[in-house]
């Protein structure tokens, strides 16, 4: 039987110590690697390094991480597209949300057109539009759906998380999107999404809302411990498949 006691973790986006999700996410990778006693290794690589894809081959998870617009919006696509096909234990988060929807959008539903207002504000009918009321640094209530992964992470249906976004899914979208592997998972108080996951993938999960904040209290955010468990089976399954 195999078992691994390392991960490495691709963090996908612009690293800024401004940014308040950013000094979160080290001690939340920190404290579910002591918790599942995997040691976590994670590199931040800028969206303009992803290229094709290639430079993600030797990582065991990806988290498209807040603060958007990224520098390369087409690499933090790429990157998502190569969790996604590849099979790799995935987590997007607030930006990575955006992107996650705007990727499987362009590539899985043939979307080409489909936009993000915060990329290009003149879109007459953006996929990612503004909200109607801008969560800013704000906590809110969320209703997750029984039987999904976020819902077995957390252990309950109902759950407070912090945000910090302007952008969200357009509700019009939601039906046909969410038609085939895409769920939403998660809804706020008055049924908008605010979390996604994908259906047949090992672990594909992407929150609107900043899970990893949960670390600056010294709590263990539940999505973060279940992307670190899902890269070590994933580490786990390649060890035996080499070996």
């Amino acid at each position: 039987m195999f078992s691994v006691n390392r991960v490495r973790i691709a963090l996908v986006g612009e690293r800024s110590e401004q940014i308040k999700a950013h000094q979160a996410i080290p001690l939340a990778l920190e404290m579910a690697g002591e918790a599942l006693q995997v040691k976590v290794e994670a590199d931040w690589l800028g969206t303009e390094r992803i290229g094709d894809g290639s430079v993600l081959a030797d990582y065991d998870g990806i988290w498209c991480v807040p603060g958007s617009p990224y520098r390369d919006t087409d690499g933090a696509l790429t990157a998502i597209r190569y969790a996604r096909e590849h099979e790799v234990p995935f987590l997007g988060t607030c930006g990575g949300f955006q992107h996650t929807l705007l990727e499987y959008a362009r590539h899985c539903l043939g979307w080409g057109e489909a936009q993000h207002a915060e990329l290009n504000p003149e879109a007459p009918d953006p996929l990612i539009a503004p909200l109607s009321c801008a969560l800013v640094d704000v906590a809110g209530r969320v209703k997750l759906v029984s039987g999904t992964q976020i819902a077995e992470l957390y252990g309950v249906l109902e759950i407070t998380e912090e945000y910090l976004c302007r952008y969200g899914l357009q509700t019009a979208f939601r039906e046909p999107l969410m038609a085939e592997r895409l769920q939403a998972s998660g809804l706020d108080e008055a049924g908008e999404v605010r979390a996604i996951e994908l259906q047949d993938h090992p672990f594909f999960l992407a929150t609107l809302f900043q899970p990893e904040r949960a670390a600056l209290a010294g709590r263990l955010p539940p999505v973060v411990a279940g992307l670190v468990g899902a890269c070590a089976v994933q580490a786990a399954h390649e060890r035996r498949r080499v070996g």
